[in-house]
């Protein structure tokens, strides 16, 4: 979810759920997770909603506590990172 926010920090979550695979009875439940952990904010435009993710967040597990999530994120929503495009047997039809 934290990687598909940051690759579309405008997306509804329809869209998220949908690329996550999940329902968005679940989308909401973790976004309001990671938002009370603080690894997210979110901000109202309107009837749209915007999310900030915070990249100095560390990892919650108490093993990686001392490593933050931006980095890995920057990689993770790097041009040429999208699932479809590391499965090399992948095409769009």
């Amino acid at each position: 979810m934290l990687v598909e926010i940051a690759r579309n920090p405008e997306a509804r979550v329809k869209e998220i759920c949908q690329a996550a695979g999940i329902t968005e009875r679940t989308a909401h439940a973790i976004i309001a997770d990671l938002e009370k952990a603080g690894y997210l904010a979110r901000t109202r435009a309107g009837r749209r909603t915007r999310y900030v993710v915070n990249p100095d967040a560390p990892f919650r597990h108490h093993s990686q506590d001392s490593y933050l999530v931006g980095p890995l994120l920057q990689v993770l929503t790097a041009p040429g990172t999208a699932a479809r495009e590391l499965d090399p047997g992948h095409t769009d039809t």
